[in-house]
């Protein structure tokens, strides 16, 4: 079975839209880039270089420093599809992050987006 078509894009193609939709929202681009840095471990300068470098999704999550080991804790809806019944461990990272920016430009509080 061929590989999803979202794991070859570039991480830098769609962080544009995250940041979007939390602006239309009321929310900031330091919020999107904080639940990024809660997820994957990346630091500022990290994530600025994988902006740059437009690495692909499949390399953005396979080099993360330290994906959190909370992570298992975002359920729910996203696209349709229960995030913690995907069985496909890349897709499952990427719908986190697509619940996680959900959450957030649905107005949640930061403190419970990132599960503290």
């Amino acid at each position: 079975m061929p590989a999803h078509r979202i794991y070859t894009m570039s991480f830098a193609s769609v962080y544009p839209h995250y940041v979007t939709k939390a602006e239309r929202k009321g929310r900031s681009q330091a919020e999107v880039d904080e639940i990024i840095t809660w997820l994957t471990g990346y630091s500022a300068e990290q994530l600025q270089t994988v902006l740059d470098e437009e690495v692909d999704f499949e390399t953005f999550f396979a080099q993360a420093p330290a994906m959190n080991p909370s992570r298992s804790l975002i359920t729910g809806v996203i696209c349709g599809i229960r995030v913690e019944e995907i069985e496909e461990p890349l897709m499952r990272e990427i719908r986190y992050l697509d619940k996680l920016i959900d959450e957030m430009a649905r107005g949640k509080a930061m403190q419970k987006v990132l599960r503290s």
